[in-house]
């Protein structure tokens, strides 16, 4: 069993784990290896999701899946849009989940709280970046996200391509 909840600031360092050793799984086929260890430092994701959650920002929106013995298994975050290319208001940041509990149904568990808090929070619109190469997008247009448009990402020393796809009105996010 598996449970959602917002994070809090003990957490980080779990939410951290979580996602260098997701991206060690997803991305191991997809990503050169020299590339993965310039960006994949537990100690810099600690920091960074301690930061994340310190912040007062009201908007937010940050909850993990949690096992039943407390171990944090997956984590969704995001908020504002950021890039201001695109006509949505709202962004799946990360979304990433150990690899021994995926395919549970915690990735549709860890989006429809975040689709909850987003639409509470006034956003209409949702999108997020995936890289092109990365299987898991099938799991956004499962839950009716289209593709936008392609781009160009830098990981480490090396380029690669990311889609964004997108829910242009929110309540369209599959159940």
């Amino acid at each position: 069993m598996v449970f959602i909840r917002q994070a809090s600031l003990p957490d980080a360092g779990q939410i951290a784990k979580v996602h260098v050793e997701s991206w060690k799984s997803t991305y191991k086929d997809i990503v050169v290896q020299e590339d993965l260890n310039h960006v994949l430092s537990y100690e810099k994701r600690k920091v960074l999701w301690e930061t994340v959650l310190k912040s007062n920002s009201n908007d937010k929106i940050l909850y993990v899946a949690e096992s039943e013995d407390q171990k944090i298994v997956g984590f969704i975050s995001g908020g504002t849009e950021r890039s201001k290319k695109f006509n949505y208001d709202g962004e799946i940041y990360a979304i990433y989940i150990l690899e021994d509990y995926q395919g549970m149904g915690i990735g549709k568990m860890l989006l429809d709280a975040f689709k909850k808090e987003a639409e509470e929070k006034g956003h209409q619109s949702i999108l997020v970046w995936v890289l092109t190469a990365n299987p898991s997008k099938k799991f956004y247009e499962r839950f009716g996200a289209k593709p936008i448009e392609a781009d160009e990402i830098t990981i480490g020393d090396g380029t690669y391509e990311e889609t964004a796809y997108g829910w242009e009105n929110i309540l369209s996010i599959r159940e």
